[in-house]
């Protein structure tokens, strides 16, 4: 009986011991907060309030390695915000989680359907997203955006014919 009562105490002198791993994934934090506020932005079209998410040195890479300026983000997100009467995203059915990787840098991913309605013909896109976000010192120091473009870019190729075909018939008569 002692032995198994030393035994007993062993194992929890061990397990006490045993060096606890820190917390690495977030479910909730300051960084996932900036980065629905940032959304919420977004949707709302307000870019001053997207733009102050982000850090002046930011870089943003939009389905390349090839990173692009946070005005140049903006200035294409604006330009296909006005081409839609409608955009966002479904936040019913979206992921967001916060992660410290192994270098001890943060990152948070997001994962939902981005629906949008072009204003010039009606048509509704639902199309996959996924963001990477790094952040340091609360804000975006790197964002990677990853969607599949080729309905989207299909659409906007479709009315650019369209359009290019009724100045040319107008243009005849």
């Amino acid at each position: 009986m002692k032995k198994l009562f030393l035994l007993g105490l062993t194992l929890v002198l061990f397990m006490a011991c045993q060096e606890q791993k820190p917390q690495r994934y977030f479910a909730d934090s300051a960084e996932i907060e900036t980065l629905k506020s940032g959304i919420k932005a977004y949707e709302a079209g307000d870019w001053n309030t997207w733009k102050s998410h982000f850090a002046d040195t930011a870089k943003v890479f939009v389905n390349s390695i090839k990173p692009i300026s946070i005005e140049e983000r903006a200035n294409g997100l604006q330009e296909m915000a006005s081409a839609m009467s409608s955009y966002g995203f479904n936040h019913d059915k979206e992921f967001i989680e916060m992660v410290l990787d192994k270098e001890d840098e943060t990152w948070v991913y997001y994962w939902a359907a981005h629906k949008a309605t072009i204003a010039a013909n009606g048509k509704e896109l639902i199309i996959p997203v996924h963001l990477a976000v790094q952040f340091v010192e609360g804000k975006i120091v790197e964002e990677h955006v990853y969607f599949d473009g080729t309905t989207m870019n299909a659409e906007f190729a479709a009315l650019a014919q369209a359009e290019a075909a009724a100045a040319e018939e107008s243009a005849e008569e």
